[in-house]
């Protein structure tokens, strides 16, 4: 009788979760997500990028202010952003993007991916100085920074986000697109987003 209970408590907590799982998608959108676009627009775009990846800068740098000139911009798009950090950089990088105001996140992320050569280093500490150079910049102090940095809770937060895309698309590169529910691993350009858009806009 007492290994059927441990049994059947094992098989409910195992359901219990898979319902949690489900019940937390990542295709849900939140409050504390970031995105730019109309709320009610007919496509959804999640973007999952490591701060410190090439490819993901390259799409920032080249590909994201046409996709929202072109989609964004006319209401045909809502664009999220969300972290898939890989190393500590891309960590660092990530927590400031959630330490600063929403008003101004897309342009100070976006400043971030064009200076990422300057502060994406394997020394953790030169990471940190020449990261905080940019953040300065635009107002942050120092006592703020290290509080941003040190705040478990968010980098917590950031690594959670990590595991439930794995769990639920088994996404393991950057950046990786979800349109309307499917995956796109890997950069794309401007072209591989019109034919990936006009194809759902038409249907």
């Amino acid at each position: 009788m007492k290994k059927f209970l441990a049994l059947t408590i094992l098989v409910c907590s195992i359901i219990a979760f898979n319902l949690k799982a489900v019940d937390n998608s990542i295709l849900e959108i939140k409050d504390s997500d970031f995105s730019i676009g109309d709320s009610d627009a007919p496509i959804t775009i999640i973007e999952y990028a490591s701060m410190s990846c090439s490819h993901c800068a390259d799409f920032h740098n080249n590909t994201l202010e046409d996709l929202k000139a072109e989609y964004i911009d006319t209401g045909k798009v809502r664009f999220v952003f969300r972290d898939f950090p890989f190393n500590y950089p891309a960590l660092a990088g990530s927590m400031m993007m959630r330490c600063i105001p929403n008003e101004v996140r897309y342009d100070y992320m976006n400043a971030v991916y064009k200076l990422q050569k300057s502060w994406v280093f394997r020394d953790n500490g030169k990471t940190r100085a020449e990261l905080y150079k940019i953040m300065q910049s635009g107002g942050m102090q120092q006592d703020e920074f290290d509080a941003c940095l040190s705040d478990v809770d968010l980098e917590n937060d950031l690594l959670e986000g990590v595991m439930n895309a794995q769990r639920e698309f088994n996404i393991r590169s950057t950046p990786s697109f979800i349109v309307n529910g499917v995956l796109y691993s890997g950069n794309k350009d401007i072209k591989e987003f019109r034919q990936i858009i006009d194809k759902i806009l038409s249907e």
